[in-house]
């Protein structure tokens, strides 16, 4: 039984593919991007729309002010205090993005990117009309943290290295970004046609 219980130690465990596949169809995200663009509840689409377009976790949003965002690089910088990682990073605010901040108003208000409609407080928690607004666009299930995802899928799908992504989204480690490296079927295919392509020229070439 010793000898049993040894040998089951010494076996090596299967490494399970934690890769986080989140892709949403180009119809399921039209219906998103539809939803946010309309839906009545302004202030949280904005979050959803700033998380989509920049890779920001939550929370760097809510607490996000407009001290931290430099509109003529484009640049947000979010202090150590407010990121995961416990280090200043610096996120590239694309045209997306930009169009979010430009379309906010809340810069004489209270500091913060994101304030209730409602209150004109800081916005806190927005997970009740999340769930609405997701259910609007049929996907009861999407979590705003997913929206990190897809837009690291974004990134790796238009051929962006891990590195550039890994330094966008603020991750601490290569691993943590090998998990959101999900290629979508056309961008294999795609890859796959590029050896075509080499194969075929060869071919024309030997003729």
């Amino acid at each position: 039984m010793t000898w049993f219980l040894s040998s089951i130690a010494r076996l090596k465990l299967f490494n399970p593919d934690n890769r986080l596949n989140h892709q949403l169809s180009p119809e399921a995200l039209e219906r998103l991007l539809e939803v946010l663009r309309t839906d009545q509840n302004r202030p949280v689409c904005n979050v959803a729309l700033f998380l989509l377009s920049t890779g920001a976790r939550l929370n760097e949003a809510l607490t996000a002010t407009w001290d931290q965002i430099d509109t003529a690089n484009r640049v947000w910088r979010i202090p150590a205090a407010n990121s995961k990682s416990k280090r200043v990073r610096s996120v590239p605010l694309n045209d997306s993005a930009m169009e979010v901040l430009e379309g906010l108003g809340t810069e004489v208000k209270v500091g913060r990117l994101f304030v209730s409609s409602k209150t004109g407080e800081p916005l806190g928690h927005i997970h009740k009309v999340w769930s609405r607004i997701r259910c609007s666009a049929g996907l009861p299930t999407l979590r705003l943290h997913t929206l990190r995802a897809l837009f690291a899928s974004f990134l790796v799908n238009s051929g962006k290295s891990l590195y550039t992504v890994q330094k966008i989204l603020g991750h601490s480690s290569h691993a943590v970004t090998e998990r959101y490296a999900v290629l979508n079927s056309q961008s294999l295919m795609d890859a796959a046609n590029s050896a075509s392509m080499i194969i075929k020229g060869a071919m024309r070439e030997a003729a």
